[in-house]
């Protein structure tokens, strides 16, 4: 089966796509032939080397963290899915590798697919979604009627928290690019404010923020009201390390203002998610597909910016 992987840290083009044996499930695991994956920004760190000091590993290392497919075989003990079953879910924590021809999953990080989606457009919303879901579910619990603040509001994490805190009843302001600000309204967000030309101290004061940017945290951190709460979900991409450990320290000095987590759902989570977009109350947002042979290129976009949602790989695409 086909695979994209890299076999040393660095640009883009480390990516490659070759042949690899088919995965066989184990006790308690499902075989998915794989649909469609995302492109995770979060994993370009990781395939650039920024993180070898924390996440070790041997080589070569896949790509990909959330996928759809169908179910190609139960393993020993799995009853809950059947050959063919239409399903989305996440790879184990860390361990990436959804894009390709087939993955070996635990069958709980496995939900049913959404009814009204196509396994294409599905694909945007598993990794992002959850994130989102958790950051102002679990970690904030906004309630309807609070002022929400969303930073990096087109991408793809960002993109969902602004239709999920506009389905939960907040009074949604989203930061984006120029050329974004009119898309970001359409998904629901009251207020939106151009990035380049809104400071932090131009701004009002929120009890939700959504971080998905990663600089500046403490003059963001400022405009919270007395009980406010800031969800810090990205981190400063040129010193990523030392991003990771100051926010650390805030969280740790501050836990309920300042709030952390690693995305690892449930399958529950997933499922809700699942809930949430057939009621439609979560849409995919699809900038582009490419093939498995475009990872790379992917990558180098994802880089540049200027996203607007999620960059999908479509497996059937040669």
């Amino acid at each position: 089966m086909r695979a994209a992987q890299y076999d040393r840290f660095g640009p883009p083009e480390v990516l490659r796509v070759g042949e690899v044996p088919t995965p066989d499930p184990g006790p308690g695991e499902v075989l998915i032939e794989v649909h469609a994956a995302s492109v995770d920004a979060g994993e370009t760190a990781f395939r650039a080397g920024k993180l070898r000091r924390i996440a070790r590993g041997t080589f070569p290392r896949g790509i990909g963290g959330d996928f759809t497919g169908r179910v190609a075989k139960a393993g020993p003990g799995v009853h809950a899915w059947r050959a063919g079953g239409a399903v989305w879910g996440l790879m184990p924590h860390f361990a990436f590798g959804a894009i390709a021809d087939f993955v070996v999953v635990p069958e709980r990080r496995l939900a049913g697919a959404p009814e009204n989606l196509s396994l294409l457009e599905a694909a945007a919303l598993p990794t992002s979604g959850t994130t989102a879901l958790t950051a102002l579910a679990d970690k904030a619990r906004i309630v309807p009627g609070e002022r929400l603040l969303v930073r990096g509001a087109a991408g793809g994490v960002g993109s969902i928290a602004v239709q999920l805190g506009a389905a939960l009843g907040a009074d949604v302001t989203a930061l984006a690019g120029a050329r974004n600000l009119d898309w970001v309204k359409g998904l629901g967000a009251d207020t939106a404010l151009d990035y380049r030309t809104t400071r932090p101290e131009d701004l009002g004061r929120f009890d939700v923020i959504v971080d998905v940017v990663g600089t500046d945290l403490g003059a963001y951190g400022a405009r919270l009201t007395r009980q406010g709460r800031m969800v810090a979900l990205a981190f400063d991409s040129d010193r990523i390390v030392r991003s990771m450990l100051g926010t650390g320290l805030r969280a740790a000095a501050r836990p309920g203002r300042i709030k952390l987590f690693s995305n690892n759902p449930p399958a529950g989570r997933i499922a809700e998610l699942a809930r949430y977009a057939e009621a439609e109350s979560v849409r995919p947002l699809i900038d582009a597909v490419f093939p498995i042979s475009g990872v790379a290129e992917a990558h180098r976009r994802l880089e540049a910016g200027g996203v607007r949602g999620k960059y999908v790989i479509d497996m059937r695409l040669t």
